[in-house]
């Protein structure tokens, strides 16, 4: 398994950048069958935590550094013919410490599928919402707690 490797936008190449909204468009609106506009502007200031094989990015999530005392995790995905792997366990531990080292004492933030509570509350994250829909899926917000 390849390293993880994190960029900012300006960083990324133009093979990065499109293979990062090839696998968000794959599995957020097509698999899972959800029309919304995924480029939403955040990626442009966002850092970008990423798994490749061969060249193809496999997994992924981005961290936005809001300008209030937040910081939001967000657009976990990992392609189909790679869940199991732990690569987005992977990818959330080295978001986690990117975060705690560079944005000290920032609320850490992130929208959940109701499904994966139980995942985000493996690195400290507990619901702060009732479920929610979003695009048609339940969904619930979660803050990190030391």
């Amino acid at each position: 398994m390849n390293a993880i490797q994190l960029k900012t936008f300006q960083e990324l190449t133009l093979h990065e950048l499109y293979s990062i909204l090839k696998l968000r468009v794959d599995v957020f609106v097509v698999e899972q069958n959800c029309p919304y506009p995924e480029v939403d502007g955040a990626d442009l200031f966002s850092v970008h935590f990423f798994h490749k094989e061969k060249e193809e990015i496999v997994a992924y999530l981005r961290v936005i550094p809001l300008e209030n005392e937040t910081v939001r995790i967000g657009r976990v995905v990992t392609h189909k013919q790679f869940r199991g792997q732990n690569r987005s366990s992977q990818l959330m531990e080295h978001a986690m410490k990117f975060i705690q080292t560079n944005y000290p004492g920032k609320i850490i933030h992130l929208s959940a599928q109701e499904h994966l509570q139980h995942f985000y509350g493996k690195f400290g994250f507990k619901s702060i919402s009732e479920m929610y829909l979003e695009d048609g899926i339940p969904h619930v917000d979660m803050e990190f707690f030391d």
